[in-house]
């Protein structure tokens, strides 16, 4: 199978998550576009959404599902999106396509959060993927230099010879050659950084159903 068709497949798993009549919260990215596209056909059994990033939101409406701001929302059943790694605890890295600060937002306010990958996103060790964190852009330098003594090398995130600007009109800085032994106590430590608005790392609040896309069909992963 190819990579397309087993985020395709986890996709489909994923619409047995998701709650009739109430709002789903959706994610960003390749994986998550396809679990857009498979929510479409039941979004009249759907009270709506609420999307993670402007790309997602615009590719909701135009399959005609009502898309919610958070602040209308006290609550969610579940939280679906995919990951750039994740591990057999379910600690994760997200933020490839630099929405990791309201990804965290909205799955902190749903239930569950169910994570859609293909196998090649699982891991023993996060790392290998460049730890993307959100900066406020004033703070750059002094955020790099702090993220360099950590260990691995913090570069900024461009995008068509520019720094490549967030939904929230911030900066992404990636922190290449890290090996994360304790994703838990590293999120802490980022965030704790004056000029971070968070780092990539699911951990502290990671995922609670990895449905996982394998030549051998999907792998349910509870943690």
């Amino acid at each position: 199978m190819t990579q397309d068709e087993l985020k395709l497949a986890v996709a489909q798993a994923a619409i047995a998550y998701v709650v009739e009549g109430e709002i789903v919260g959706v994610g960003t990215g390749s994986t998550a576009n396809f679990f857009i596209d498979e929510l479409a056909k039941i979004k009249h059994k759907i009270k709506g959404a609420v999307a993670s990033s402007e790309a997602t939101a615009n590719r909701l409406r135009a399959h005609g599902i009502a898309v919610f701001d958070l602040n209308d929302v006290s609550s969610m059943p579940v939280y679906i999106d995919g990951a750039d790694e994740i591990t057999a605890n379910g600690a994760m890295i997200k933020g490839g396509g630099a929405a990791l600060t309201r990804e965290k937002i909205v799955a902190s306010v749903a239930k569950s959060f169910v994570c859609i990958a293909d196998g090649s996103k699982l891991v023993d060790l996060l790392g290998a993927f460049p730890l993307p964190v959100e900066v406020i852009p004033m703070a750059r330098e002094s955020v790099i230099r702090a993220l360099n003594a950590i260990g691995g090398e913090a570069r900024l995130r461009m995008k068509d010879g520019a720094a490549l600007l967030t939904d929230n009109g911030n900066i992404i800085v990636d922190i290449h050659g890290l090996h994360i032994a304790d994703p838990v106590a590293l999120e802490a430590r980022i965030n704790n950084i004056v000029g971070v608005v968070t780092v990539g790392l699911f951990a502290a609040q990671g995922a609670n159903v990895c449905l996982l896309g394998t030549a051998d069909g999907v792998k349910t992963l509870q943690f």
